[in-house]
Order: structure tokens, then sequence, then C-alpha cells
């Protein structure tokens, strides 16, 4: 492959995207502020970096998929950051789920520099990483979109150009709205199931293929019923999510009180030391909520 790409941000999500570009042949230059968790890519044949700049700076195309709106703006606008090291025709491809204001000054802070920008959340959690499968919605201007295209192709099987800068936020905002409501949903139908006598998994075998489906009943549900509460998405970047789209409807004077209700039940969720638990761990609010230990 001729272009040489970085990677900044190996978590989760971050480590297993990375490793399908390294699968397709990319020379890969990479940068985790916990240096111990780009090891295994490094053993890959990847090569690790000791800071942002540095990786901009031996690459064509920088993408990134980090915590918390300050992380992007950090790592990208920084001092050491991914600007300071962009050349001339290079690309910027923010792949964490942010704000759209900042995706807009990302994308005229790399013009400044003869560069460009995409923002490109993802959706699909730990599983989409690791399978490659992920929904891409990106923002930006649409011939780099064309041009990053193959790179998302390795990464997911949904990608879609929704507009220009900032657009590919506004669509992971309408996403994560849904998400938040649907697990309340997952949680209380589980919860009922299990108190009438149900079997759990049998239930999600039938209520999963009906007019209920959705992945979340179908992925988090099963986690829920082998305990497996572990994170494919933290609890605390989903308050941080519900938290920007919350920002931005009231900037669109719109009402989202489902969203408000649900973001409410996580902040409880984080409130007794739960944040670091996938998404599915709402199930412990309304467990405990319900006297019911395990299920």
């Amino acid at each position: 492959m001729d272009k040489k790409i970085g990677w900044i941000g190996t978590g989760v999500m971050g480590a297993p995207m990375c490793g399908h570009l390294l699968d397709g042949g990319y020379s890969m230059s990479v940068y985790n502020r916990s240096e111990e968790k780009t090891r295994d890519l490094v053993k890959r044949g990847a090569t690790a970096c000791s800071g942002p700049k540095e990786v901009a700076q031996n690459s064509d195309v920088v993408f990134t998929i980090v915590g918390y709106p300050s992380d992007v703006e950090a790592v990208i606008l920084g001092e050491g950051g991914v600007v300071e090291g962009l050349s001339n025709g290079a690309t910027i491809v923010d792949m964490t789920t942010s704000e759209p204001s900042l995706a807009k000054r990302i994308d005229e802070s790399a013009k400044s520099k003869g560069a460009t920008a995409l923002d490109a959340p993802v959706s699909g959690g730990d599983v989409g990483a690791r399978d490659g499968s992920l929904a891409i919605m990106v923002g930006g201007d649409r011939k780099v979109f064309d041009a990053v295209r193959p790179m998302f192709e390795l990464m997911g099987s949904n990608i879609a150009y929704m507009g220009p800068a900032g657009a590919g936020q506004h669509t992971k905002m309408s996403n994560q709205i849904l998400i938040a409501s649907t697990m309340i949903g997952v949680v209380e139908s589980l919860l009922y199931a299990f108190k009438a006598g149900n079997d759990l998994n049998e239930v999600i075998d039938v209520i999963g293929s009906g007019a209920a489906s959705s992945w979340s009943i179908n992925n988090l549900g099963r986690r829920i019923v082998k305990g497996d509460l572990n994170p494919g998405f933290f609890i605390k970047h989903f308050v941080k999510d519900m938290g920007i789209a919350l920002d931005e409807a009231r900037r669109m004077n719109l009402a989202l009180p489902g969203l408000a209700l649900s973001h409410q039940f996580y902040v409880s969720a984080m409130a007794v030391g739960l944040e670091n638990l996938g998404t599915q761990g709402l199930y412990k609010v309304f467990s405990n909520m319900n006297g019911i230990d395990d299920m």
C-alpha cells in the first residue's frame, strides 16, 4: 500500500480497527497514552511513536479514536498535536464520537496547513470493531471521503457519507439517542421476563427476530443473561455522548425528554461506581431498584 497510516488511540475499539488496516497491508505508525496498549500492534509490524505530532510527521492519513472531546482537542489541536505535524495534502480522520462544532474546527485547522479532515464516528461496539463490521458515518469533503473509503472498508460494512464537516458527528448523535432509550427497553424487557419465570435466551430468540428486534437485545441482551457486563462501550463514554446530544438539542431548541431520562439513569450508574462497565451495565441500576441480585 502506498499510503502511510497513523493511528492514535488503541483501546477497546481502536486496537482491532488499527489491526484491520495492518492486515490490509498498510504501513502503520501508532501512539497511545498507555504505551502497553500498542505492544501487540508493534509486534505485528506497526511502529510506535512518542506522540501525536510524530505520528502525523510519519503519515499521509492519521486516524484518531480517543475518549472525550477534550482528548480529541488535545491530541489533534493541542501543543505537540497532529496538526503541528501534518504535511501538505495529509488527512486527519477522527473516529471518536465527539462534538460537531469541534469537527468543524478540526476541518478548518487542517485546511490552514494545506491538509484535510473527516469526522467519522462509528457504531457497532467492540464486536463490530473486531469483526470489521462497524457502521461508519462520515462528514467532510466528498473527494476526501472517496480517497479514504478503501481504508474504511477494512473496518466497516456500513459506510456512509453524510455531508460536510460535522455531519458524521450529528449522525452519530442520532444513533446514540436511539440506543439510549432502546437500552432501557432491553433491561426492562429482560427483568420482566425473569420475574415471569421465562427462559431469557428463549425470550431473546423470539423477540429478537420480530418487530422488537434490535442490535442491543440480540447482542447486549445476551451478555446481560450471561452476566457479562464488560465494556464493548463504556458507560462513562455513553454519558459523554448523551451529554453532547443534549447540548446540541438545546442549541437547536429541541426537546428530547426520552434522552434526558436515559441520561439520568446512566448518570445514576456512574454515581454508584459502574462507569467502567459496558452500556449493558444499566441492568445493575434497574435490578437494584427491584431488589434483584442475579438473573
